[in-house]
């Protein structure tokens, strides 16, 4: 049996420091984009602006509109020591977080006067905090004094922390919830919209909300049990009743992002989107057959990680090497700020 450390090596590839885009392309439809087309096995490259024109006849595009929640804030302890926390997720009147350093049980953390929690457990990294402040007002907190969660690669950027609190959001973000945003939706603006509703290409929308485990790192378990973190997504019914009628008649289906794909493929039975609600774990990788999605627009992922190995389940593992050291050579930038991919 191949161990674990050779089958992750096969999603490997040496990437220069420099290409790792720290701010997106201003405006963010000047971007590059790699297209590859499986048909004839060729790559065309041009400015992201213009995907319209390569996009599979009668095509629908499926966004995710979920929001990103500015999940982290900086309070102090009672002894006034700073302390960096990370929201998680509510749980029966409480709220979960990681924190930079260890919290004792029992005592508190301000954001202000006004704005206290109560440490009341500690389980594992996971802290859970009681507010001791109207709970419906949290979401409020956390926009007004939250930071973004930026993925850690991004590490020197020009920007504000107000200005990635802004850039590191789609247009059409709705729903709160992710850790992460769906990055590849981060190249579509208004005129990009624009150009796909002139070219009759039908848009829709479902939600997925990216989990922090999108950064955590491949395992053995993740392999040995096909299984992710779990993750959870909606499709709205009439979304769902239109993306059928456009399987079964025969109409191209392209997930922007590895979220659309992944919530597309948790759904789909026989063909249909059926499970429309929920959390899914699923992990596809190579040898993996998709059951919905017939193409997919992509941001260039980090080595070794599931997103690369989602990718390369549609071109194949030698493929998605040999496409990516092309982009390399071309000096694509990677990465969530970085230029996109459209796999046809």
């Amino acid at each position: 049996m191949e161990k674990f450390e050779d089958i992750i090596q096969k999603y490997n590839y040496e990437l220069p420091e420099k290409l790792i885009a720290q701010k997106p392309a201003s405006p963010r439809d000047e971007a590059h984009l790699l297209i590859y087309s499986r048909t004839d096995d060729k790559i065309y490259c041009d400015k992201f602006l213009n995907i319209a024109k390569y996009l599979p006849q009668n095509a629908v595009l499926v966004f995710n509109e979920t929001k990103v929640l500015p999940a982290r804030l900086n309070l102090k302890k009672e002894t006034g020591g700073k302390v960096e926390i990370l929201y998680l997720k509510s749980r029966g009147g409480l709220l979960e977080f990681l924190a930079d350093r260890k919290l004792n049980v029992g005592s508190k953390i301000f954001l202000n006067r006004n704005i206290v929690f109560e440490v009341v457990a500690h389980e594992e990294k996971n802290y859970l905090l009681k507010p001791l402040f109207d709970a419906k007002k949290f979401e409020i907190i956390l926009e007004k004094y939250g930071v973004a969660p930026i993925p850690p690669y991004i590490k020197h950027s020009p920007l504000s922390k107000g200005q990635l609190k802004q850039q590191y959001q789609t247009i059409f973000a709705k729903y709160s919830g992710s850790a992460a945003a769906p990055t590849a939706s981060l190249h579509f603006t208004k005129r990009v919209l624009a150009s796909l509703k002139k070219a009759k290409v039908d848009v829709k929308f479902i939600t997925l909300h990216v989990g922090l485990g999108t950064f955590a790192p491949l395992t053995q378990e993740n392999l040995k049990t096909k299984k992710l973190h779990a993750e959870f997504y909606n499709i709205d019914k009439k979304t769902a009743e239109f993306l059928n009628k456009a399987k079964h008649q025969g109409r191209p289906i392209i997930a922007v992002g590895t979220t659309v794909a992944r919530t597309l493929e948790a759904s789909v039975r026989n063909g249909q989107l059926k499970n429309l609600s929920g959390q899914t774990d699923i992990f596809i990788s190579e040898g993996y057959k998709f059951g919905f999605i017939d193409g997919m627009v992509t941001n260039f992922h980090v080595p070794k990680s599931s997103l690369l190995m989602l990718v390369s389940a549609l071109v194949g593992k030698d493929k998605i090497i040999e496409i990516y050291k092309f982009a390399i050579a071309k000096k694509f930038k990677f990465y969530s700020f970085g230029d996109g991919m459209l796999i046809r």
